[in-house]
């Protein structure tokens, strides 16, 4: 294997031949260097996004094996979520403290090793320990492996090394459901957390046998304890109140006040501290004083938790309300990756002909058209339909995330990336929360309003209740039978208008976003370009 790595520097130089090149650039890789190296970083991506989303359908299994509660069960997501959430934006720090390369490597042995403990717990208690310890090392993993792909590309394939990024986070997230039931049936659910041994050995040794000589240099820095501290109390207070609300009715709730109150104190503390209090901030806000981050950010963040607010209702519905099985519904989304990943090499390789806004701008609007196709839907709908717009999707999907993680990180320092990458997939990861908690209790709200709306009409004096009841009569039901018909038509209807009422609701906010890109400014020289993030730590 040949590669261009001679004259970097070996992580054992000495720390003035280091100091002395940091500032330089690492060369990009090639041949077969190039392959090898976005083979093992794409694997780990994808086994990191899966696992968000593959526990999801295994929730029953564990539970009746573990011997309790569906809802004491739904803690195997939450404290994989909460870990994840509060790691996240401690990439920048860990970075600098430990090097790009050693931290992703640490990330991905020490995942692949918790997921082998998942597997094995005895108990719910030792689960959850095992989803924490998970959660925890997971987060540095999706933003290094942005800066890791992007270094590996000379400066006019930056937006491919984006566009296989994307791939792999696209699709993953889709699969998960479908492949989590898959082995759930047919196996055992420990295998959900078995399959990542395999994929993670790969992408270690993929991983160190190409970027253990691009090590980035490394600094000590003092650790700050109060940031830490306030980033684990807010972040922790809201993510269980996001996934507690629903169950406890929300600020009904002596509880969710509390958390909510704990959340709000702690993130305003947060921000004091991280602000005005700290020379040494565990996550550098003053990324939002940038325009660009700021609106890309936002963009992204309301965008990702409007599309994966829809990702979770679509097959709810079709599941609770449509009698479709978990795997067939999960058929029905599958095909949003189809388009996407044909496309996102296209859009990778076009990312400095065409207007980044303009692109983000395409984005939102077919996330719109799809959303307002949706809201369309009555319960009579075929698979046909519904697949149509899953496959239109894939489009938006290709020109989501490229364009926007281009302009969220566009006039940056190479020095500022990581910490760049991991707050601001911190903050998509915190409104991908938001928007499954909102779209749940929302559903659930308009659903019951559209109930009472159609119940009301149900009277004797209704020309087409009465045909209703007229037409199930001819068919030789019962009184009671005829009530129980209806009863179950008028919950699928109003669960229906339920849907397609959020749906609407995300046609409005993709628009709305299409709109607010074009606050962005683009830069000439972009700091996601190859010359730039390669010299990351």
């Amino acid at each position: 294997m040949q590669t261009d790595e001679s004259s970097l520097s070996s992580p054992n130089a000495g720390d003035r031949s280091r100091a002395d090149r940091s500032h330089l650039p690492l060369a990009p890789l090639t041949g077969s260097a190039k392959v090898i190296g976005s083979i093992s970083l794409a694997l780990a991506t994808f086994m990191n996004v899966l696992d968000t989303s593959i526990a999801n359908v295994s929730i029953p299994a564990m539970s009746g094996d573990l011997g309790v509660s569906p809802s004491q069960g739904t803690w195997v997501i939450t404290s994989f979520a909460v870990a994840n959430a509060i790691s996240l934006p401690l990439t920048g720090w860990l970075t600098q403290r430990f090097g790009q390369v050693r931290l992703f490597l640490a990330s991905i042995f020490l995942f692949t090793i918790a997921s082998f403990l998942c597997g094995m717990a005895p108990n719910l208690q030792m689960l959850i320990a095992f989803r924490v310890l998970q959660g925890a090392v997971a987060g540095p993993m999706i933003p290094l492996s942005q800066t890791l792909l992007i270094s590996s590309y000379p400066k006019a394939q930056a937006g491919s090394a984006l566009a296989l990024w994307a791939i792999t986070t696209l699709v993953a997230p889709v699969m998960g459901p479908v492949l989590g039931g898959w082995i759930t049936d047919h196996y055992s659910w420990p295998w959900i957390f078995f399959i990542n041994i395999p994929v993670g050995a790969l992408a270690a040794w993929g991983t160190w046998r190409i970027y253990r000589k691009r090590e980035t240099p490394t600094r000590k820095l003092p650790v700050d304890g109060v940031g830490l501290a306030l980033l684990v109390v807010w972040v922790g207070a809201m993510q269980i109140a996001l996934d507690k609300g629903k169950e406890l009715d929300w600020f009904n709730s002596g509880e969710i006040i509390a958390l909510a109150a704990i959340a709000i104190g702690g993130f305003c503390l947060f921000l004091v501290w991280e602000l005005f209090d700290n020379d040494h901030p565990v996550v550098d806000l003053t990324l939002f004083k940038r325009r660009n981050f700021t609106m890309g950010v936002i963009a992204m963040s309301v965008g990702y938790g409007a599309m994966f607010g829809n990702i979770v209702i679509l097959p709810l519905w079709l599941q609770t309300q449509m009698n479709y099985t978990a795997t067939w519904a999960g058929l029905i989304m599958a095909p949003v990756g189809l388009l996407a990943i044909v496309l996102s090499p296209i859009v990778g390789k076009n990312i400095t002909r065409v207007d980044l806004r303009l692109m983000s701008c395409m984005a939102f609007l077919v996330f719109a058209l799809v959303s307002f196709m949706r809201a369309g839907f009555n319960t009579s709908v075929d698979p046909y339909h519904l697949l149509i717009p899953t496959l239109i999707q894939g489009v938006a999907m290709a020109l989501f995330f490229i364009p926007l993680v281009t302009l969220t990180l566009s006039g940056l320092g190479p020095e500022r990336i990581p910490a760049a990458t991991g707050l601001s997939n911190f903050v998509r990861t915190t409104f991908g929360a938001i928007g499954t908690s909102a779209v749940t209790t929302l559903w659930d709200s308009r659903s019951a309003m559209h109930r009472a709306h159609l119940t009301e009409n149900l009277t004797s004096y209704s020309a087409t209740a009465n045909q209703a009841y007229s037409n199930l009569a001819s068919t030789g039901m019962t009184r009671d039978q005829i009530a129980g018909s209806v009863e179950r038509i008028v919950e699928q209807q109003a669960h229906m208008l339920g849907a397609s009422d959020l749906f609407w609701l995300s046609g409005v906010i993709f628009l709305g976003l299409a709109a607010l890109v074009w606050f962005t400014k683009p830069e000439k020289n972009m700091a996601v370009s190859a010359d730039a993030a390669a010299a990351a730590h």
